[in-house]
Parts: structure tokens; sequence; C-alpha cells
């Protein structure tokens, strides 16, 4: 005699019911023309804002309007949202529709959350929830047609916490934007965080790793190209000079023109102390459109630092690589490693570097507290660096390496007199008119700082110039503050 089968039943039963038509499509914001939902309204009852609530699947597949008091089929689902409308009306959600009557039917192209139909029905958290989940799935891409449709995790309605009920409903609805590991992975930490039969602590760690990786955005990786003239432009804003340097960093970068992915190397900047390495850093990140992170290896002396440590510690926690990834709340990340000359300084415990090495591989990384294997290929890693010596081989050979050379004194005297100190007087409200450093007192700021590297220190001399002038413009009445070369020598001695 064959063994009933209830549940595979009512999975057959709701997939008899589907009259509607799956739409597979990438739009990232939708409208009239790229609807998220497409409803039958011949008559055109449906107005531009319609309220009501979507039957449960089980049901039938509608919208129920309570201005018209009027049932529409749905008749086109974006296959990204078909999780949502079915989780929206088993849990008698109301919403708000936005959308406009078109020949096929009512398009819609935005959903709100206005409330719950019944007393009891468990909801995640009010409209900012459905507008998070939404996003997110709008920045997905369309689900391949022959995707196997897991079993949905069953219901929690005994679970008090609202951040468990929020996780359970994003995996049910937003599920499919995860990639494969990563969702397979949350549903068995939502069974631990759930599950009686461990330990609190346990339960505690489940839950805080779930919060971590569904807050991060797992993005594609075909990256957009890059305008070489406005990637030039960008750096000439940051730096003066250092042509060759921005040249080579261009042509690092460029190709993502034609392959649409990142470089397979990243870029290592070596030079004397303030010579702009870390502006370099944050232009290409703006090149790049990416959001950035640091990481300062002179702080970093034990691995564990950046691998986080093991769940069976009470006062276990992610490392920094994976709180980057968090802070970002995305999956394509710049990382830039500030002193990589100091990665190899460990103190017993293992060696920073060797981290560093599975990371920019490119092959994926995990981190100790979160235990799962977060793909990176939508990292790009910067590097700065004063000793060259001090870097290993296998690092070295993960970056395209661009050496800065110093600044001319000719260069520091148009840099100061260009960039540092229109910058300044910017910032703090000076207006050029109401000081002047004639001719001798710039020689004598030069010859002050002829033997340090970089403009760290006449970006600070700008400063401390500014600062002194303001303060006598307030304090002493001057309408304008004329420093010579005695003044420049007295207040910079």
């Amino acid at each position: 005699m064959p063994v009933f089968d209830f549940n595979q039943e009512k999975k057959d039963a709701v997939k008899a019911e589907k009259t509607y038509e799956l739409v597979y499509s990438n739009e990232r914001v939708p409208d009239v023309s790229h609807p998220v939902i497409l409803l039958k309204d011949e008559e055109k009852k449906l107005m531009h804002h319609s309220s009501g609530m979507f039957t449960a699947p089980t049901k039938g597949t509608a919208f129920t309007c309570d201005e018209e008091k009027t049932s529409h089929d749905i008749l086109q689902i974006d296959a990204r949202f078909e999780k949502l409308v079915k989780w929206l009306g088993e849990n008698h959600i109301m919403v708000k529709l936005s959308g406009a009557s078109t020949d096929q039917g009512y398009a819609v192209y935005k959903i709100f959350e206005t409330g719950v139909a019944m007393r009891g029905t468990k909801l995640s958290g009010e409209n900012g929830f459905l507008q998070f989940m939404i996003e997110r799935l709008l920045q997905s891409d369309a689900p391949s047609k022959e995707v196997v449709d897991f079993d949905e995790i069953e219901d929690s309605d005994d679970m008090k916490l609202t951040s468990i009920q929020s996780i359970t409903d994003y995996l049910m609805c937003a599920g499919s934007t995860l990639p494969d590991n990563i969702r397979l992975w949350a549903r068995r930490n939502l069974a631990v965080a759930k599950s009686t039969e461990v330990t609190p602590e346990e339960r505690r760690h489940a839950q805080r790793a779930l919060s971590i990786m569904l807050n991060i955005q797992w993005k594609n990786t075909d990256f957009q190209p890059i305008d070489p003239v406005e990637a030039r432009k960008i750096l000439d804003e940051e730096l003066y000079g250092l042509d060759n340097v921005k040249q080579r960093i261009i042509e690092t970068i460029i190709q993502i023109n034609r392959t649409h992915t990142l470089p397979a190397y990243g870029i290592l900047l070596i030079g004397p102390a303030g010579t702009g390495k870390s502006q370099i850093a944050y232009a290409v990140a703006k090149i790049l459109k990416m959001s950035w992170t640091t990481l300062e290896m002179s702080s970093i002396n034990d691995p564990e630092q950046l691998t986080g440590s093991s769940r069976i510690y009470a006062n276990a926690k992610p490392g920094l690589i994976m709180e980057a990834f968090a802070n970002a709340e995305s999956s394509n990340l710049l990382f830039i490693i500030n002193e990589l000359d100091k990665a190899s300084a460990g103190k017993g415990n293992g060696n920073p570097a060797d981290v560093l090495l599975t990371l920019l591989d490119n092959l994926g990384f995990t981190d100790n507290y979160v235990e799962c294997n977060i793909p990176t290929t939508g990292v790009y890693p910067i590097a700065t660096a004063n000793d060259k010596a001090a870097i290993s081989a296998p690092l070295m050979s993960r970056f395209a390496v661009i050496e800065l050379p110093d600044y001319s004194l000719e260069e520091k005297r148009v840099i100061f007199t260009k960039f540092a100190m229109p910058k300044v007087l910017k910032r703090i409200g000076l207006r050029s008119e109401e000081i002047v450093i004639t001719e001798e007192a710039l020689d004598a700021i030069m010859d002050i700082f002829k033997d340090t590297s970089g403009i760290r220190d006449i970006e600070q001399a700008a400063e401390h110039i500014a600062a002194n002038a303001l303060y006598r413009i307030e304090a002493e009445k001057m309408v304008c503050v004329t420093y010579t070369a005695e003044m420049i020598r007295e207040l910079l001695k």
C-alpha cells in the first residue's frame, strides 16, 4: 500500500492552481513597462493607488481591492517576487499598490505595507522590512527556470523573537538572492537558532551569524565599464603630478571595460610616507564605484583578528574581514590594505599575511565565527607600503606594483599654493584675500620641509598658518594677515 504524502499533495495542489505566468526579468527599477505584478482589470477599476490584500495561494492567486470590493486575478509575476506575493497572502498583510492600467492589465510597480488583516498573524516588521526585501529582490538576477524549488522553511508561530521571525520571512521571500551555499548554510543555522535541543549560547551565536550574513547584499560581479577621461579627472582632483603613476593605475583597472570583471591583480602602491598612497586608493574606489574598507596591518598581529574566533567560545566574534562585509552591506568591496609591509609581523599565533593570501586568491573566504565559505570574486584589493623588501614574494605576486617617487621642491610648492592652502581656507571659511603669503614666506616653508618626504608636513603647515590667520582676524580684528619669511619661521619652529 503506497504511503500518503500530505505535503507533496499540498505542493501539487498549489502548483495546479498557479494561473499566472512567471516573467524572468533583471530590471532594477520596475515601471509600467516592466511591472512587478500584472493584474487582470478589464473594467479599469483599479486606481493609481489601490489598497487591499493578496489571497493565499491555496485559495487562488488574486488581489482583493478594498475600495472596489473586487477581486483581480494575477496574470503575471516577476519570478523574483513570486514567494514574496505568497508570503503577503499567507500572512494576511494589507498592502497598497502603485500602478497603472495598460492594454495587458493593471501594471504594479510598487508595493507598500499598510497593516495586518487578522489579529495574531505573524508579521516581521513594519513597511521598512518589506521595502528591504523588495530592494534586495530588485538587485538580484532572475532565478533560473530550472532552479530546484526547495521545501519552504517551516512555520515558527511559537517564536517570540522578532529578529528570528524576520530571518525566517526573509529566507522565505528573498532566499533566492543568496548564493546556493549561503542559502543552505542559512537554513541550517536557522534550525539551530530555533532549536530547544542546543544551549542558549549556541542559539545566540547562530542568530548573530545569520544577521551578519543576511545583512550583506550578495551582488553579481558584472562590473560596468569605466570612463578613462573621468577616471583621470578623479585622480587629478586628488593628487598633483605623478602622471606616470596615474597612467599605470588607469591601465591596470581599464581591463574591466572588456571583461566586465575586476582586474586579476590588485594594486600595490609603494613609496615614502605622505606621497598620497591612501588618496589614490580612495580615488580608485570612486572610479570603480565600489564601497571600501580599510585594514591597518600595523595594528594586526594575530591572524584571528582577521578570521574571527570559533563559536565554541562564549566571547566569540567575527573577524575584521567579515565585519567589513557586514558594515558595507555588500559582497562587492574594495579593501584598502594599509602598510602591507607590516603584514608578516605576527606574534607567535600565525601570520596575518597568510590570511590575506586567502582573501586575495578569489577562491572564497571562511570566517571562523560564521563558518561559511563566502565568495570573494567581488573583492578588489589596493595595498600601500613603505618598504618593498619587507613584503613576501607570494603577497607581492598578487599585485600590480606601482612605485611612487617623492615630490620635488617645486612640486611641493605648487601643491601647497594650489591645493593644500585653498582646501584649508575653504574648509574653515577664510577668503583668499584675507591671507597673503609672500614669495619669501613660501621659500621659508619649502626650506623648513626640504628634508621631509611626502606632502603631509606641508599640508599640516597650511593648517597651522590658516588657523593662525583666522585667530588674528577674529581676535585682533585684522582685515588681512600678510606672512613674511620671519613670521613663518617663528610660527613653524
